[in-house]
């Protein structure tokens, strides 16, 4: 679940500073490479490639109310967004890093690890039994 993101602005108001809440607001365009975790809030209908992200091959519409994440790009239309997540509280980065964290060893780097070692070992004796035979003779 993304969480919004909360600041604060000091205003003046009849002489005295006031500390309110300020939300933050971005467009999104054509072109954007978007920077932020956001939610759609108003504009013309809106592709996005977010095949950094999910892998899919083909943009995605979205809708207003819709989420648009870091490391998306815009193909197509304009919108108004609300940003909800910056920096390293974007999905995109808590997914990178929890691929980073990941110590889980797949059976195929198993096998892998198996036949490199096998491989190296043999090119060893190899090489030995090479040179113990040319030194004999």
């Amino acid at each position: 679940m993304l969480e919004y993101v909360h600041a604060h602005r000091c205003v003046l108001c009849n002489g005295k500073w006031n500390e309110e809440d300020a939300y933050l607001e971005t467009s999104i365009k054509l072109g954007d490479i978007i920077l932020v975790d956001a939610r759609l809030l108003q504009g013309d209908p809106l592709k996005i490639d977010q095949s950094a992200l999910t892998g899919e091959s083909l943009p995605v519409n979205k809708n207003p109310g819709d989420g648009v994440y870091s490391g998306s790009t815009c193909i197509q239309g304009e919108f108004e967004a609300f940003v909800i997540a910056i920096g390293v509280h974007t999905f995109f980065r808590k997914a990178a890093h929890l691929v980073d964290t990941t110590k889980h060893i797949s059976h195929f780097q198993q096998v892998l690890t198996v036949i490199g070692n096998f491989c190296i070992c043999s090119i060893v004796i190899g090489v030995m039994v090479i040179y113990a035979i040319q030194k004999r003779g």
